[in-house]
């Protein structure tokens, strides 16, 4: 039988599709194929609570996800290895093939283990799925000493969670201090500070070279400096989109490797979706392609599929954006995130601060701790290509 919607991809993405869907009175067969085996799970307590062992994986599941009966979604745990987008059909592992009407690829991305000897070893950890948190976690309890490589906003958060366990946490970081090139030399100094207070060495401006067993555990070796030694490491070194699928099927992709999409979520292939981590999208406020790697924009993204698929008019409009936790501070972050010429950051003596981000005479991001009327003018400002306030 003919399904549908037929959503590849459990996360988010996935699962805001066929939650938009059936909100938006589409009333066919939905099917939803989970890679990971899991139903749609809330993602950012994974190197925060989760890791800390301060939450579990049950009670990370999103509201309507766990009550699937609720939405009328088939979820099926399964890997699609090939898309026809022609004949209308996907194939699976096992050579079952599923007939469509419509087709969302909500395929996510990948971490990224870095092209180094030792980057497989046992020991060596990535993480992007509850059951790479789980093990995380696990080796945590039996640890001493932690590496974590690369300085991103899941290594930050993971650093400071490892900290909570007890263990010695080094940070390895390209940029000199945590997200200099995105963010700012004076944003950096301040997670850098944040980290130190959590109890993080970091050795900055330095690039892992190896990995490789030492007595009694690992060492993590650097271009620069002494090895570190450590029980587990954590590659935090970024992700890359899953579109092989995509490839395969010929659908167009942009220069990053993404599936192409437009403002409604629609690809090269009649018939066929795409959104989340695994796209890159035309912002219908923004008036062009963005790709966004951030667990809210993958949920509103699968919204604009979900209504999309159902016949109803659906554009990608919200301003890109998330929190971030580092110990017992957060960080509310909204930009379109494809650069910016100026920095201007204002502080309180109390340790708050909001960091504008502009080009061209335009608030093109807001970064702001403490200071919810800024984010919130911010985003505001954002959406409408005005100043940055201030």
């Amino acid at each position: 039988m003919t399904i549908d919607l037929l959503v590849v991809g459990g996360g988010p993405a996935g699962h805001g599709a066929a939650e938009a869907y059936r909100d938006a009175g589409g009333g066919g067969r939905v099917v939803v194929l989970a890679a990971e085996g899991r139903r749609a799970y809330r993602r950012p307590p994974l190197s925060k609570e989760l890791l800390r062992g301060e939450a579990e994986a049950e009670e990370l599941a999103l509201e309507a996800a766990a009550r699937p009966e609720g939405l009328r979604v088939e979820w099926r745990a399964g890997t699609a290895t090939a898309l026809d987008p022609r004949r209308g059909a996907v194939t699976l592992t096992a050579g079952e093939r599923l007939a469509y009407r419509t087709c969302v690829l909500a395929t996510g991305a990948e971490p990224v283990r870095p092209a180094v000897p030792g980057a497989d070893l046992p020991g060596v950890h990535v993480l992007r799925d509850v059951g790479q948190a789980l093990a995380l976690r696990d080796a945590a309890r039996a640890a001493r000493r932690a590496v974590v490589v690369g300085s991103g906003f899941i290594g930050c958060e993971a650093a400071a969670s490892l900290r909570a366990h007890g263990l010695q946490v080094t940070m390895l970081s390209a940029d000199r201090a945590p997200q200099q090139a995105r963010l700012g030399e004076e944003v950096a100094a301040r997670l850098a500070g944040w980290l130190a207070d959590a109890g993080v060495a970091l050795r900055g401006g330095c690039e892992l070279t190896a990995v490789r067993e030492g007595d009694g555990g690992l060492e993590v070796v650097a271009a620069t400096g002494a090895p570190l030694p450590a029980d587990l490491v954590l590659l935090a070194t970024g992700v890359r989109p899953r579109t092989g699928l995509a490839r395969e099927a010929g659908l167009e992709l942009a220069d990053g490797g993404e599936v192409l999409a437009g403002t409604d979520m629609g690809t090269s292939a009649p018939g066929v979706l795409a959104c989340g981590d695994c796209c890159r999208a035309r912002h219908a406020v923004a008036g062009r392609h963005l790709h966004v790697e951030h667990w809210g924009d993958a949920l509103a993204q699968g919204a604009v599929a979900g209504r999309r698929a159902s016949g109803a008019p659906a554009a990608w409009e919200a301003v890109p954006g998330f929190w971030s936790t580092i110990g017992d501070r957060t960080l509310k972050y909204a930009a379109w995130g494809d650069g910016y010429d100026e920095v201007r950051v204002d502080a309180g003596a109390d340790g708050t601060f909001t960091a504008w981000y502009r080009r061209g005479g335009a608030c093109v991001g807001v970064l702001a701790h403490g200071r919810d009327d800024d984010y919130d003018a911010g985003r505001e400002a954002i959406a409408s290509g005005a100043p940055c306030p201030g």
